[in-house]
């Protein structure tokens, strides 16, 4: 069995749980991937994240930003999620239980070969051709630069039927998970995980037209029709240009990401936002 394990950069509490892991699991022969910044701290060989669809499992170690960035390289592999003492909610497993958490896990894939696991949609976007990374909270799609003199004038239209359009800073289409995220910062609203859907949330526009909550099979198309530059952002993490005017579609993704291990409490998690 091969486990890879990211932990949160320039934090020695997650280094050092990551070598703890680390040692338990090489103890019980099992291939041990480390992301590269945690490994130079543990100095062991280090991997990229980027080829952690290869393993059997992945350890997400740190907060819920950690998790993402495990998950846009996992790919469909499992991922357990262990938290820093707070509850997030993406890593449900405490700091103190996380090595037991972990080996039963590796016993489960011992026995049956595979795990049980929750999936959680992603999102994918299309600009003319070109799919980008596939989005675990969301994508937004946006002038060069939020505030006065940035913004474009967009329109969005759900499976055809126009919904919205005029000047906004940009467009926000996030998922369940991505709800307590960037889509509530701006006002869009709290989507339970058992939801089967999904929010496009206006970005200060002109027209003020409420967040829409859709059904997963829904497509979102947001039509860029003027600015002097726009952009399509995943995750916060993935940038991509776009010239308008432009077009880009944004759908339920094929592979959703797969969680191992116990699941958050959504409302003790909410108890936590700021």
């Amino acid at each position: 069995m091969k486990v890879a394990i990211v932990a949160q950069w320039d934090n020695d509490r997650t280094a050092r749980l990551a070598g703890d892991i680390r040692e338990r699991l090489v103890a019980e022969d099992v291939t041990v991937w480390v992301d590269a910044a945690t490994a130079a701290d543990l100095d062991v060989p280090g991997h990229a994240v980027s080829t952690f669809h290869m393993a059997d499992l992945v350890i997400s170690i740190g907060g819920d930003g950690t998790f993402l960035f495990a998950a846009h390289g996992a790919g469909t592999t499992p991922i357990l999620g262990v938290n820093l003492g707070e509850v997030g909610f993406l890593n449900a497993v405490n700091p103190e239980d996380a090595v037991d958490a972990v080996l039963r896990e590796v016993r489960r894939f011992r026995e049956d070969g595979d795990l049980p696991t929750r999936s959680m949609p992603r999102l994918r976007a299309d600009l003319g051709g070109r799919t980008l990374p596939p989005a675990v909270n969301e994508v937004v799609v946006q002038g060069a630069r939020r505030g006065h003199g940035g913004g474009a004038t967009l329109e969005v239209r759900i499976d055809g039927s126009r919904y919205a359009g005029g000047r906004a800073d940009g467009v926000l289409v996030a998922t369940p998970t991505g709800s307590t995220a960037y889509n509530l910062s701006e006002n869009g609203p709290l989507i339970h995980p058992g939801v089967s859907g999904f929010v496009v949330t206006q970005m200060a526009d002109a027209e003020g037209r409420p967040p829409l909550v859709v059904h997963r099979d829904t497509t979102v198309t947001v039509a860029v029709e003027s600015a002097p530059e726009a952009v399509v952002v995943v995750d916060g993490r993935v940038r991509e240009p776009v010239e308008p005017p432009a077009e880009v579609t944004v759908a339920i993704a094929d592979d959703p990401v797969r969680m191992a291990g116990p699941a958050s409490d959504f409302f003790e998690a909410l108890g936590k936002l700021d």
